[in-house]
């Protein structure tokens, strides 16, 4: 792994669990998170490196 974190695709509930949230607040409050997702078809997924990068910049 990398300083920043991977590349490796997480889901909203991956997320969920990380942040202790609900899997619906990551859905619904990602965007104002600042938080970049990706779309795997129908799918939300986010980098693992993003989600380190958030909380090095807001709680780090």
């Amino acid at each position: 792994m990398s300083a920043g974190g991977s590349n490796r695709l997480l889901t909203p509930e991956e997320v969920a669990d990380w942040l202790k949230v609900s899997e619906i607040t990551v859905k619904n409050k990602y965007r104002t998170w600042g938080l970049k997702a990706q779309k795997v078809g129908r799918l939300l997924r986010f980098r693992e490196r993003d989600i380190v990068a958030y909380l090095e910049d807001h709680y780090g």
